[in-house]
């Protein structure tokens, strides 16, 4: 701000320099031109100049290197907030919401401040000094001045308005076009096997048109104020011209002091037209702050307790539900009275149809989610009072899509233990029965798998996520089995995986497969929310229940792939 209100004020000086070496130089009482006057005014405003122009170059350095860390702060703390949120919280919300908080919505806080956040502050501090140096040449130039953007000045609180609320709409159609966006890329293969090409184009073109309807209506509001400004800048300068004419004719100015006034009217008048612009542009700064601070300022519903968490035993953990229910924010109950103890070491086959809550019961084990009602204890803790480094550490779990990232299969593997070498990453495969496998691969470890893993197929995915939890040597493992096709020698491969993987291990798997079941200590079946069964699945087929039906299921599925 120091550095440009120098920039302002060597701005001003020109203007007083002109005027001095007009009135005291050229027009010199002795009738001859005073040489020495004017070089000291040509100096002077030479110095202005310089001053000026450094001080407004390392304004700019500094804003763009301050605004540019702060941001990035921003950005980060906004990426890290949105992971601090629920899975609930953020299935509830676009994705590409999220995405333009995260991105646009801070690219606008960003061009604010270093277009417009500090050139606001300039252009005031120029409007102020103009004023005084010209009310000092003619208070009546002045106030002809004023009075031609008084209706101007009047009206922006209500213009100010009008354009938030449309750029509101803006950032709005913003996020959702790039989750139309974010959605059609991710669903390409989706879109091309379906042949809705153009369903998904129209829905497309409809986002964007939204998005071009919302901008152009923004736009509309600023080019009317820009237009405002212009008139009464043509005003102003018609003015000075013709009065002050008038007031010099009549002696109350001297020739210096109206091209003085032609200058300061410029300086005057250049920040209000800026002024205009950068108001406008801060109603769209405001709108995408207002999206992020709404976004850091969501309370996340399932809170990190840090350093005040207490610390897990060591070993193998059990696991005890105490009457838990759940419910997503706005719905029923999706989880009903769960109460039930997984001992240490043992392995547990979660089963039911379609939505009976096996899922929601995986989620709230891993503390994905809180329930709405009792306690999840892992360890005899609650795991609420478990910091989530600890938690994650010991509490693995292997989704079905076998998610990966985009890199080589060693990249992927050490997601599950940060700084493992390319020897452990092998030793990993091996330990699985994986080593086949592996050196089919093209380039071992180091093969490229793909953005989301698409290098590799389904099956492949998985094998590569059973390896990252071995790595991560986790106390509690939590498997949702894939339940995509592979052929039988993946199928085989990642059966020799998991029970290498599971050995020793207290294991919790949302079984898909009948082989699954049949190997658990115990069976746990869930339906409409409830688990209403538990036991051996040897106990579970004999007693003709919801089991023995799934299981005979099972059964004419598994003979049918034979045939």
């Amino acid at each position: 701000m120091l550095l440009a209100l120098i920039a302002t004020t060597g701005r001003i000086v020109i203007p007083i320099a002109v005027q001095q070496a007009m009135d005291h130089g050229f027009g010199s009482t002795s009738g001859r031109v005073d040489v020495g006057e004017v070089e000291r005014m040509v100096a002077i405003a030479a110095l202005a100049v310089i001053a000026t122009m450094l001080s407004a170059t390392a304004m700019s350095r500094r804003l763009y290197q301050a605004s540019e860390s702060g941001l990035s702060g921003l950005r980060i703390k906004a990426f890290r907030h949105v992971h601090d949120l629920s899975v609930a919280h953020q299935q509830a919300e676009q994705r590409g919401s999220l995405v333009s908080r995260v991105t646009s919505d801070v690219d606008t806080i960003t061009n604010f401040i270093q277009e417009g956040g500090l050139m606001l502050f300039v252009s005031v501090a120029q409007m102020a000094l103009a004023t005084i140096v010209m009310a000092v040449y003619s208070w009546q130039l002045t106030l002809l001045i004023w009075v031609c953007f008084l209706p101007l000045f009047a009206t922006m609180r209500v213009v100010q308005r009008k354009t938030g609320a449309r750029y509101s709409a803006v950032r709005s159609a913003i996020g959702r076009m790039l989750g139309a966006v974010s959605e059609t890329l991710v669903g390409a293969p989706i879109v091309r096997a379906y042949g809705i090409e153009d369903r998904m184009g129209a829905r497309m073109d409809e986002a964007i048109a939204r998005t071009r309807r919302a901008q152009v209506g923004a736009q509309r509001v600023v080019i009317t104020t820009f237009s405002a400004g212009e008139i009464a800048a043509g005003l102003a300068n018609a003015g000075v011209i013709v009065v002050g004419t008038l007031l010099g004719v009549g002696g109350h100015l001297t020739a210096g002091q109206i091209v003085a006034m032609l200058f300061l009217v410029s300086l005057f008048i250049t920040p209000v037209q800026w002024g205009v612009e950068v108001l406008n542009e801060a109603q769209n700064a405001i709108s995408g702050w207002r999206r992020v601070i709404g976004l850091l300022e969501a309370v996340p519903d399932v809170p990190d307790p840090g350093a005040a968490g207490t610390d897990l035993p060591e070993g193998a953990l059990d696991v005890r539900f105490e009457h838990v229910a759940f419910a997503y924010p706005g719905g029923a109950r999706v989880l009903h009275d769960v109460d039930v103890t997984i001992p240490a070491r043992s392995r547990i086959a979660v089963v039911g149809e379609t939505g009976s809550g096996k899922t929601t019961f995986a989620k709230l084990l891993t503390r994905l989610m809180d329930p709405v009602d009792g306690a999840v204890l892992i360890g005899g803790v609650d795991a609420r009072r478990i910091a989530f480094a600890q938690l994650r550490r010991r509490v693995v779990m292997v989704p079905q899509d076998g998610f990966l990232f985009e890199g080589t299969l060693a990249d992927n593997v050490r997601y599950g233990k940060p700084g493992a070498d390319d020897a452990e990453v092998a030793e990993a495969f091996e330990s699985l029965g994986l080593g086949d496998w592996l050196a089919g691969q093209p380039q071992g470890v180091a093969t490229a798998v793909g953005q989301r893993g698409e290098s590799l197929s389904a099956g492949e995915r998985q094998l590569v996520a059973l390896a990252r939890a071995y790595v991560a040597d986790p106390d509690l493992l939590l498997l949702d089995e894939a339940t995509s096709a592979v052929d039988p020698a993946t199928e085989q491969r990642i059966a020799r995986a998991l029970e290498a993987l599971t050995r020793g291990r207290t294991t919790v798997s949302i079984a898909h497969r009948l082989s699954t079941a049949q190997a658990a200590d115990e069976v746990f079946v869930f339906d409409a929310g409830r688990l209403v069964e538990r036991g051996p699945h040897r106990e579970l087929v004999e007693q003709g229940g919801i089991y023995a039906a799934l299981y005979a299921s099972w059964a004419r599925t598994a003979v049918g792939h034979a045939i």
